[in-house]
């Protein structure tokens, strides 16, 4: 189950956050349900990438809501959250609003678990605010610049896709087999796609602004990123799936700028590590959740 609990982000933008867990237990005595997480189990907070949406870590925070109180964050702009046409994407309103929701939710000390655009969030808030977080988890997410062109290709690819779909069935079948950035058929990768998408009068269409997309990126885009990940003090691992967009050299380099770097890697997966290889994605960071454990 989730239960979706509205916070506050800067600028007054309202936010889902949602809390995963299994259906709770009913009270013998019949009162009210009770928790399956004792009050005062440590928090995490998970943050989705540029596009993303909480229900994108739905199989992650299950799992990990057996001993953690785990809570996904829509990010402004994103899934259930708000989208103002004015509204600021820049990086500090993303760092700011996870911050505003880490207190509103009282889940701190936290262990951030960030995939691509949601890990650079996650490590700026964890250089920012180091008392509020205690574990990071780095997922697919480059500290370098990536520049104009890459910017330029993202346009592009907005504008090539054939909307309105028709069917759910459409969204699978483009962003797993037609989309020109697919090298082979990837069934996980249209599954991700079809969860961003909600069906409108003439068809489905992404719950997100793809102008709004873009402003979020440009914010990040030109900028490299190391000098925030050098001051982030706590445990922190950096996972990449061997077929994803973080090489192995810029993955291992930035474990070394990192104070207290990890390195871990999937198999077999893409950009979309918790998607594409789920399993393998869990096995690759509980040892590092069990050391935080032990700390």
């Amino acid at each position: 189950m989730a239960r979706r609990i509205d916070v506050t982000g800067t600028g007054g933008v309202r936010l889902a956050a949602w809390e995963f867990g299994d259906p709770p237990k009913t009270d013998p005595a019949g009162s009210e349900p009770a928790r399956d997480v004792p009050d005062g189990s440590p928090g995490v907070l998970l943050l989705h990438g540029l596009m993303g949406r909480a229900s994108h870590w739905a199989s992650t925070a299950r799992w990990l809501s057996g001993r953690y109180r785990a809570v996904a964050l829509d990010q402004r702009g994103h899934g259930r959250s708000d989208k103002p046409p004015q509204a600021s994407f820049t990086r500090d309103a993303y760092v700011d609003d996870a911050e505003a929701a880490l207190e509103q939710l009282g889940l701190a000390p936290v262990v951030l678990i960030g995939h691509a655009m949601g890990a650079l969030t996650a490590w700026q808030l964890a250089a920012k605010r180091p008392d509020l977080v205690r574990g990071l988890i780095i997922c697919d997410m480059r500290a370098s610049a990536l520049g104009a062109a890459s910017q330029r290709e993202w346009d592009q690819w907005f504008k090539s896709w054939p909307l309105p779909f028709a069917t759910l069935a459409d969204v699978r079948k483009w962003f797993g087999e037609d989309d020109p950035w697919v090298e082979r058929p990837n069934p996980a990768r249209g599954e991700f796609y079809a969860e961003v998408m909600a069906e409108s009068p003439d068809g489905w269409r992404p719950v997100f602004d793809p102008e709004q997309m873009l402003r979020s990126r440009e914010t990040w885009v030109y900028d490299a990123h190391w000098e925030e990940l050098a001051q982030v003090r706590c445990p922190a691992l950096v996972v990449r799936g061997l077929d994803g967009e973080l090489g192995r050299a810029e993955a291992q380099e930035m474990v070394r700028v990192l104070p207290r770097g990890q390195y871990a890697e999937v198999a077999d997966a893409g950009h979309l590590v918790h998607y594409d290889q789920p399993e393998a994605w869990r096995a690759a960071i509980e040892p590092f959740l069990d050391a935080l454990g032990a700390d």
